[in-house]
């Protein structure tokens, strides 16, 4: 619940600061930022586990077949998404 309201806040700021280029781009350099240092954390958590890195041979497989799975997923809803909303040139229909 907390995540939607914190997601809901930063549309209606986002919103209220729409003309403001340079607040944006800093928000979406502090966003990346903020990217990194979770996979960073997440990297040490997972490494500092003794369980998973004992089984990381079985599950680095399944989280390929997951991962490869879900970029195949993403592409072709994203071709799709493309193909009905925008004409060949990327302009909305």
């Amino acid at each position: 619940m907390e995540v939607l309201v914190f997601l809901a806040v930063g549309v209606l700021i986002g919103f209220l600061f729409r003309s403001k280029r340079r607040l944006l781009a800093a928000a979406g350099s502090a966003a990346m930022w903020s990217l990194y240092l979770l996979i960073l954390l997440l990297g040490i958590s997972v490494g500092a586990n003794d369980a998973v890195m004992r089984a990381l041979g079985r599950l680095g497989v399944q989280a390929f077949i997951l991962s490869a799975g879900g970029i195949l997923g993403s592409v072709l809803v994203s071709c799709l998404v493309s193909r009905m909303f925008f004409d060949s040139r990327g302009h909305e229909k």
